[in-house]
This record gives C-alpha cells, structure tokens and sequence, in this order.
C-alpha cells in the first residue's frame, strides 16, 4: 500500500470517527502534511483518492469538503463507515441493501439453475453480520425474512431461475422497508 494510499484511509477514518464531519472542510494541504508527518504530494495524492470515491470534494480557492456518506460512491468506504458506526444513519445500510439486492438476486437465479450457491457476499461478512444482529432483534422483521427466504429455498427446490429472481428480489425489497420502518425510523 502506498504512502497516499496509507494517508486517505487514516483521514477516512477521522472522516467517519467525526473528526472532519460531513460539510466542513479539511484543514489546508500543509496543516494536513504537518497533522500526518507527510509531504504535501502525498496529501495530494491522499485527496485524490478519497475524491475518487465521492468521500470528499473540491471547491477551487476555497477548500476540500467531506461529503455525506450516502453521496459516497466507492463500497469500502461506506462498508467500513457502517462497521465502524453501524448504528449513525440509515443511508449507508440502505445502500449495503441496494448492493445486497444486485448480488443475491442473481445469485438466487444462478442457484435454482445450477444448484450452487457461490459465496458472493464475503467482501460485507462483518457488516452484514452486524446488520443481521440489529434486523434479527425485531420480532417483525424475523417473521417477514422467515417467510422470504421460504420462497427463496422453494424456488430454489424446483430449479426455476426466474421464481428464485422474483423472490429474492421480493425478500430485499421487503429488508429495505423492514430497515426503514423497524431500525431507522427508531433511531431518529
């Protein structure tokens, strides 16, 4: 890993503790270097990078600000703000489900054709883990994925790719509203 590379990940996590919360600026390129014991092109090169993933954006002449984490575009970084502080907001699990939503649902139609079903969700493990942990502690949302994931496994039973698409897609749209409705509109 790159010396830029090391230094957008340590202000990426001073981003997600609240050190720079979103909408301020950071401090200037040679507060930043004096801050990391870097050079000034590495902080360059350090902003770049978090640029690149939406975290922050530029204002020529007037600064570097972070951005909200659900204008975020790269998946490590909100992967690693929800692990850190699953419990700050509902934007970054709501968008964990969007990309949940992309994978298992193809997944679930690549399962009923072929009878397998390939470990695609590795890269969120911890995440969805704590996501599961907090969703699994509602008796309602227990009740609801139980029924899903019943539809899921028959269509997955009789090896139709297309009832296994539709189900799984009903059972992450059903977490998506499950999510608003039980734990995010219960934390404000």
């Amino acid at each position: 890993m790159s010396l830029s590379d090391k230094l957008a990940e340590r202000l990426l996590y001073s981003i997600i503790d609240g050190h720079y919360p979103p909408g301020t600026a950071l401090p200037p390129e040679g507060a930043l270097a004096e801050e990391y014991a870097a050079s000034r092109l590495t902080v360059r090169e350090a902003i770049k990078v978090l640029r690149s993933q939406n975290v922050v954006r530029i204002h020529r002449g007037r600064g570097t600000y972070v951005n909200a984490p659900d204008h975020w575009t790269a998946l490590e970084p909100m992967i690693r703000a929800a692990a850190t502080a699953p419990r700050a907001g509902g934007a970054i699990s709501e968008k964990l489900i969007e990309a949940r939503r992309l994978i298992e649902v193809g997944a679930a139609q690549l399962a009923a054709a072929r009878c397998t079903i390939p470990l695609l969700s590795e890269p969120f493990g911890r995440l969805l883990i704590e996501g599961r942990r907090e969703t699994s502690a509602v008796p309602q949302i227990r009740t609801n994925a139980i029924a899903h994931h019943e539809a899921v496994l028959e269509a997955l039973r009789t090896g139709e790719p297309d009832k296994a698409r539709r189900a799984m897609d009903d059972h992450m749209a059903q977490t998506a509203d499950d999510l608003r409705t039980h734990v995010i509109s219960k934390r404000t």
